[in-house]
């Protein structure tokens, strides 16, 4: 696919590369219309945005900055030494929102806040609320844990949403000032020294591409390249945990903690991309082939080691220990638009489908007030519900909690909630490239002139899909549809209802448009029955269900009374039916007796099955209705000819 250079332009979203074979789109390039996920980014906007805001309010997270500005903080400092970057997310988000929908009373919040946080810079640029002042840890003095570089970058990214939503004010004016800042100190004249958590990398690439400051491209490439030096001080989980313990380019998996690695693979991808770097390119696209094939979840979530938040072993994902951070998923989509743009590969925006769907959207509850942190697979006994106005422990809460005593999750999900339309489309000088489906309008410049289009579904729970051309250049452009994976070969395309053949998982229609000219895309939805890898032990001998782009599980609400889902199984040779949003399959339920001893030889615990049918829901909708137990991966229920 040839290389499309990106015009000059404050527009674009959350990635806009110099050069790629896919050019990303903007705010007012494509917009969400209605349906799914409109009503997503609804809740986000109405409800999300400000339970983060109110809750950093009340616990002065916010008024760390007053307090700062005003030389009142000292060792009163509210909240962990790292959240000043959930105010930033949330900056980000807000920015995000005000450039798909201005709204004056938005921006008066959006100001007011941008005020307090610049309140508290100081003259040489620097800005944090946990270091440097009388009673607190001197700047740098705590690389490894005190997240200062990290918090600067959650800042930076905070300024690039609102220079790509068209506006170059106080907030830009603040990152300037904080990266000039960091350039002194980690440039090539200032310290040898890394981050503990990698985050600056990816935020210094996109401001210097969105301000065209080369010396933020350099402090990246600079930092990139200084990990994996031994620069920080190991701690119990080793320098693996804080990706110090190989250079970037020599790593072939990802490894260590789960949200710093992908961070940082985004980071040196966006380095690679800029300094026209193949090597270290291909290294981090290695990377991610090597961790889709062997440490990924059926969810698309990530981490398997609770202890250190770390990706486990190849293979190694047991679905009740599942860590699948919040965050992490996030770090994924980073990571895989990223390649998407430079390579046009489908198999990327087949991992933002899946990981956006059921890892990420698993976290906000149905009324967008409580979260989930981490994402398990098999929820073993009933959750505990959490106290509604109180801080909770971010891995030990059973069900979704409002906030987190680390809170990284919520605001992420509100960043990205709020530029998810971002991801769905992107164009070529010839044409554009749908990756997601949803309600959504695009209309964008080609070459050869303006072309405006219209998305229309039900998907993720219908899969007829409408592309209606609303305007068109007169000479030749094309149109591509990804085809997922688990459609490939059943998938039907039709143009202006005359059936269009393919091969592969991308159909690209090649043609001069007329406007009311309609492609239509028929997914089949019907559920299917998926196996895991057999090097997966923690699930051998069970299955899992996906309908469309969706995984489903068996919530115990699900059961009638007397059955238990520890002693359900299903028939994975038939028996599955598609409901509107769901699926319901043949099942098994049995009680094994409680033994004594609980191994044996011949077989003595089986129980009398009863026979079922039990409803499937969305993974991501599970924990709705209560406290409830739940499992992705089911049994396979003994056949009478075994």
């Amino acid at each position: 696919m040839p290389s499309v250079i990106a015009p000059p332009t404050l527009r674009g979203g959350p990635v806009r590369p110099s050069t790629s074979a896919l050019r990303a789109l903007g705010p007012d390039e494509v917009s969400l219309t209605g349906g799914f996920w409109q009503e997503k980014q609804t809740l986000n906007s109405e409800v999300i945005l400000d339970h983060c805001q109110r809750w950093m309010e009340r616990i002065g997270w916010i008024g760390n900055f007053d307090r700062a500005a005003h030389g009142a903080l000292g060792s009163d400092h509210a909240g962990i030494e790292f959240v000043d970057s959930e105010v930033y997310k949330l900056l980000e988000a807000l920015a995000w929102e005000l450039g798909r929908k201005p709204d004056a009373d938005l921006e008066l919040r959006y100001r007011a806040l941008v005020a307090r946080v610049e309140s508290a810079q100081e003259a040489d640029g620097y800005l944090h609320t946990s270091f440097g002042r009388s009673g607190q840890p001197p700047r740098y003095s705590n690389l490894e844990w005190g997240h200062e570089l990290y918090c600067f970058g959650h800042l930076i990214q905070a300024a690039v949403a609102r220079l790509r939503s068209g506006s170059d004010d106080e907030l830009v004016r603040v990152a300037r000032r904080l990266a000039d800042h960091v350039y002194g100190e980690f440039g090539p004249d200032g310290r040898d020294a890394v981050c503990g958590h990698p985050e600056i990398e990816v935020a210094l690439v996109e401001f210097s591409r969105a301000t065209g400051e080369p010396r933020y491209l350099e402090l990246a490439r600079i930092l990139v390249e200084r990990r994996g030096r031994g620069l920080l001080v190991p701690d119990r989980f080793g320098a693996e945990y804080f990706l110090d313990d190989m250079p970037v380019r020599d790593a072939t998996v990802l490894r260590g903690h789960a949200v710093r690695a992908l961070y940082l693979a985004s980071g040196a991808l966006d380095v690679a991309v800029e300094t026209d770097d193949s090597a270290l390119a291909s290294a981090v696209a290695a990377q991610w082939d090597n961790t889709v094939a062997r440490r990924t979840y059926i969810t698309g979530g990530v981490g398997s080691h609770h202890l250190d938040e770390a990706f486990g072993e190849d293979f190694e994902l047991p679905p009740d220990r599942a860590y699948a951070e919040t965050c992490a998923g996030i770090a994924s989509v980073m990571l895989s638009w990223r390649l998407l743009l430079q390579t046009g590969d489908a198999k990327y925006a087949d991992l933002i489908e899946r990981t956006l769907l059921n890892n990420i959207l698993a976290s906000p509850r149905a009324d967008g007030r409580a979260f989930f942190y981490t994402n398990t697979l098999h929820q073993r006994v009933d959750g505990t519900v959490p106290e509604e106005d109180e801080i909770n422990a971010r891995a030990q809460s059973s069900l979704r909690a409002p906030w987190f005593e680390v809170s990284c999750c919520p605001t992420n999900i509100a960043r990205t909630l709020a530029s998810v339309n971002l991801y769905f489309a992107t164009a070529t000088e010839t044409g554009v490239q749908l990756h997601q489906y949803g309600d959504y309008d695009v209309a964008t410049n080609l070459a050869t002139g303006q072309i405006a289009l219209e998305v229309r579904t039900g998907y993720p729970f219908d899969g007829a899909v409408s592309v209606r051309i609303r305007e068109a250049p007169d000479a030749e452009s094309s149109v591509s549809l990804r085809i997922p994976r688990w459609a490939i070969g059943r998938a039907v395309v039709t143009v202006n209802g005359a059936r269009v053949g393919y091969s592969g998982s991308t159909v690209t229609i090649s043609r001069a448009f007329r406007a009311g000219d309609e492609l239509t895309l028929d997914l089949p939805m019907a559920p299917r029955v998926t196996h895991p890898h057999p090097s997966i032990d923690a699930v051998r001998g069970t299955v899992a269900i996906e309908r469309g782009p969706l995984v489903m599980c068996l919530e115990s609400c699900d059961l009638r009374e007397g059955h238990d889902l520890a002693g359900v199984s299903i028939d994975d040779r038939g028996c599955l039916t598609e409901t509107v949003r769901g699926a319901r399959v043949h099942a098994q339920s049995a009680q094994a007796p409680n033994p004594d001893w609980p191994y044996g030889h011949d077989g003595g615990f089986k129980a009398e099955n009863a026979a079922c049918d039990v409803e499937l829901i969305p993974y991501f909708d599970w924990a709705n209705r209560g406290p409830s137990t739940m499992r992705v991966w089911l049994p396979v229920a003994t056949r009478p000819d075994h």
